[in-house]
């Protein structure tokens, strides 16, 4: 018996990808990403957490392009827009990589990953435009929107903050008349931090902490002024900036464990009284630091400059403000800490509000901008 087919039939074999030795578009694409999002999925945590997060996401990419062996045009279309739109919210989270035109797996990972996942979107949204039903446009296109604006706000701000670039460090404590020493820290959980110390004439001291894809260099103007009035300004990098060891976490999620470190010297100074120990921070660094005043009975003191939030806890009074909103809100920043706690080795630290009222014997001062609400 003799089978024929239609030209049309013919053409849709071809673009599906039913019946040929090759793959179509869409399975090209949807293995590339898919390795390339296990590979940054598997940057980070211990080596078993990083190669199940790897076979995690390697399977469910080659069920993706397994299923599609089988599926009509539309079907691919729809799975495509299902995969690409939050993959290029994850690349998106990657951009940094590209302004700082760094090399690495990450960078690169990244970039493959930001190709591959605009591909499958495109291929998606041009088959469902080829739907009769102009309804069925509006609706999945309306659904592609949301999808990817929801997703970029969960997704995108936590895999930016698990894999910045790397900080790189600028000028010295000389530049700005200071006389200082080299200080090596190490943390309890291993990491080696590297620090500036610049010593006391007043017997108190501060730990000086910047802010996010910043280091010790940006503070400087800050510990002149503190040292000019006889403070002991120790500046520290953050783990993964500038020349300290470990992984860098933008949103400060390992902030008491180096600061604890940090404290742990400054009490051991003879010209530093250890009942006279602060912290000032700015930006990641004043979360850092608010954070620290109720896990470190060192801290006497905080200044925090610029400290808005760095856990779901810390944007609990959401609701109380913006009802339905801020509820909504709330939750997705909920689930954004379950992303970043899976994209890192880091434990989630408890809300600063909840640090402030466990820091009986502190003082604290908070410095935000005028139009900050």
């Amino acid at each position: 018996m003799t089978v024929t087919a239609t030209p049309g039939q013919v053409r849709h074999a071809v673009e599906a990808g039913e019946g040929l030795p090759h793959w179509s578009w869409f399975q090209w694409a949807s293995a590339v990403a898919g390795t390339s999002s296990a590979v940054l999925v598997a940057a980070s945590g211990t080596p078993g957490w990083q190669v199940l997060r790897f076979v995690m996401v390697a399977c469910f990419a080659a069920g993706i392009v397994r299923v599609s062996r089988s599926r009509n045009e539309s079907t691919l279309g729809r799975a495509g827009v299902a995969l690409g739109v939050p993959l290029v919210a994850i690349a998106a989270g990657f951009a940094p990589h590209w302004v700082a035109g760094r090399v690495g797996v990450v960078p690169i990972a990244s970039a493959v990953l930001a190709v591959a996942a605009l591909l499958l979107a495109v291929l998606g949204v041009r088959a469902v435009a080829r739907s009769r039903q102009w309804w069925r446009r509006v609706l999945t296109g309306s659904a592609v929107f949301v999808a990817l604006a929801v997703t970029a706000y969960v997704l995108g701000p936590a895999v930016a903050a698990t894999n910045p670039p790397h900080a790189d460090l600028g000028a010295a404590p000389d530049t700005v008349g200071l006389t200082f020493v080299d200080v090596p820290l190490r943390t309890s959980d291993g990491v080696d931090l590297a620090g500036w110390y610049v010593a006391s004439s007043n017997r108190a001291a501060v730990v000086l902490l910047h802010g996010a894809g910043s280091t010790r260099s940006d503070v400087l103007d800050h510990a002149a002024v503190l040292a000019e009035d006889g403070f002991g300004v120790l500046m520290i990098d953050a783990r993964g900036h500038g020349e300290s060891g470990g992984r860098a976490m933008d949103f400060g999620w390992d902030g008491d464990t180096d600061i604890a470190a940090a404290t742990a010297f400054l009490a051991s100074r003879p010209d530093v009284d250890p009942g006279r120990i602060g912290l000032v921070g700015m930006s990641m660094g004043a979360e850092q630091a608010l954070g620290a005043s109720g896990t470190d009975p060192l801290v006497r003191a905080v200044v925090a400059e610029g400290a808005t939030a760095r856990v779901a806890a810390d944007e609990a009074w959401l609701s109380d403000r913006y009802g339905l909103r801020g509820r909504l809100t709330e939750q997705l920043e909920v689930v954004q800490d379950w992303a970043t706690s899976v994209l890192t080795d880091a434990d989630k630290p408890g809300s600063m509000r909840d640090s402030v009222a466990a820091s009986d014997a502190t003082g604290f001062l908070l410095i935000a901008a005028e139009d900050e609400p």
